[in-house]
């Protein structure tokens, strides 16, 4: 009854050398990662030279109840990294070097920041995962927060000497066959029946991308055919179910790995969205998400507007609702009707907003409420102007931004110099980038303050157990030997292995659940003793 719900994003950033193509993405990406923290000191610095720990992922697990053997399984699916895990004590370098080609396996570029994310290269790609947060705006907050990081770290590199100067991006695709992915990440009850997220998310991830699609110049994953579509993603989708990430990506993904008590909850991981700039963007993807989740658990879907918006062909249905930027095309349900993915959204609106109304009516809490009103004033502006949403939705100001550029020069699609203002409208840097120049003229619409972005970048959510893993990092980070999303382990001395505290209750380790303790403890080894009953 709530878009309040434990979530995360995770953004693969693009990364280049200008002028160089063949400049390794790898080492690139993790000359960005270890710059950030390299000149870093005090107690910032220890805590970015804590592990990851691996200890509890299962990337082969599937929701449809079965494990996929490592035997049988693509390499990228293989993130839990096992060999690289933390089962040993192992000592802390004594400062966080910047990795080169000779010195040091470059997928170990990996810290965990204070604010409570991690911050890693993933697929030859800089990857930043958020803290969890419980709601909409906080989502938005501590993704804009990567981006500040992210620019960070690209200063420093371009200021270490030795280092390549690179140019990052915040979006899903390099136009010429590969797609690096964003992802979102949804605590839910393990209770609801797999069969039914199938049924009832599928629809609504179709049509969603009239308000999330980040938009791109060409059309097919190498971008070979002309035009202009509302994902960046879209075209890279092949299945509608599916365990993996890299290939064959579904629109639904079936990893069971919950980061969390496995027999109640399950980490619906979504890997179809795009990167988006625009905030209203951003809290729309999250909140309506969290939204039609919430009806979804409750039972609420079946028999309402959304109760069976099954697609005939989710895939095709996919890519032609990404290929129609003037959102007319009809695709065709099981049942044979047909519906636009604004006429398929609209059902969703109606079923989740009549939900809320009936659970929670003029109490339902100011999140859930903002949702609802966004969600719908940018399916009525879609509906009569796409044009009047450029303010709120990152493929319509893209589009209004390249149609002034044809407009201006007479340039077709097929024009390389549209393909290079696509590009650069996800660039990190506010002096190039034209998503910031348009957000720092006013021209599209900001939910959180910058300072609030600043802060969200050294300082974790308050109110999810973020808190504590950020926490501790910044107050003990020099005893702190690994963490990950379930646990914070420590290397105290007087104790003769590694303490783990596992944070499988992703509402506990709040600041109200754990501030008092955390200020009552001046060292690792008092929390520890605390925490123990030592």
């Amino acid at each position: 009854m709530s878009v309040r719900r434990v979530t995360g994003l995770e953004t693969e950033y693009g990364i280049s050398v200008p002028g160089d193509p063949g400049a390794n993405p790898m080492l690139l990406s993790a000359q960005v990662v270890n710059a950030y923290a390299a000149p870093l000191t005090g107690s910032m610095g220890s805590a970015l030279r804590a592990r990851w720990d691996y200890e509890d992922e299962a990337p082969l697990r599937d929701a449809r109840g079965f494990e996929v053997p490592r035997t049988a399984a693509h390499p990228s699916q293989l993130t839990d990294a096992p060999a690289r895990g933390n089962g040993q004590r192992r000592a802390a370098p004594s400062a966080p070097d910047v990795v080169s080609a000779e010195s040091e396996d470059p997928t170990m570029a990996n810290v965990i920041l204070t604010n409570g994310a991690r911050f890693y290269v993933d697929h030859a790609h800089p990857e930043y995962s958020s803290p969890e947060v419980l709601t909409p705006r906080d989502a938005v907050r501590y993704d804009r927060a990567g981006e500040r990081i992210l620019l960070d770290a690209l200063r420093r590199v371009a200021a270490t000497p030795g280092l390549t100067p690179v140019t990052i991006y915040k979006n899903n695709t390099d136009g010429k066959g590969a797609s690096y992915g964003t992802h979102e990440n949804y605590l839910m009850d393990r209770a609801t029946p797999f069969a039914d997220v199938v049924r009832h998310l599928t629809p609504f991830f179709v049509s969603r991308q009239v308000f999330t699609g980040a938009g791109r110049v060409g059309i097919g994953q190498d971008s070979a055919g002309t035009g202009f579509q509302i994902s960046q993603r879209a075209d890279f989708f092949e299945v509608e179910v599916g365990l993996e990430t890299t290939m064959k990506r579904p629109i639904i993904n079936t990893r069971d790995e919950p980061h969390a008590t496995a027999e109640k909850y399950r980490r619906l991981h979504v890997i179809v969205g795009d990167a988006t700039m625009c905030e209203v963007a951003t809290l729309l993807k999250v909140g309506t998400t969290s939204l039609v989740l919430a009806a979804l658990e409750a039972g609420a879907l079946a028999g309402g507007p959304a109760g069976d918006l099954q697609l005939a062909e989710p895939v095709r249905a996919l890519h032609e609702v990404s290929h129609d930027p003037g959102l007319q095309h009809l695709v065709r349900l099981r049942d044979g009707r047909r519906m636009t993915a604004l006429q398929l959204q609209w059902a969703y609106f109606e079923a989740a907003a009549a939900f809320v109304d009936d659970r929670q009516g003029p109490d339902a809490d100011a999140d859930t409420r903002e949702v609802l009103t966004r969600w719908e004033g940018v399916l009525t502006r879609l509906g009569d102007d796409v044009m009047s949403a450029a303010r709120e939705v990152d493929w319509v100001a893209k589009l209004r931004l390249l149609e002034g550029y044809r407009s201006r020069d007479g340039l077709g699609w097929d024009s390389h110099r549209l393909q290079a203002v696509d590009l650069q409208w996800s660039d990190v840097r506010p002096e190039k980038g034209l998503y910031l120049k348009l957000a720092e003229r006013g021209q599209v619409e900001r939910l959180v303050t910058e300072e609030a972005v600043q802060h969200a970048v050294t300082h974790p959510p308050e109110d999810t157990r973020a808190y504590f893993r950020g926490e501790c990092l910044a107050r003990y980070g020099s005893r702190v030997a690994a963490a990950s999303w379930d646990s914070v382990i420590f290397d105290v001395p007087g104790r003769g292995a590694l303490q783990r505290v596992p944070t499988l209750e992703p509402l506990r380790g709040t600041r109200e659940h754990v501030g008092a303790l955390l200020d009552r403890c001046a060292t690792a080894e008092e929390l520890v003793a605390a925490l123990t009953g030592g």
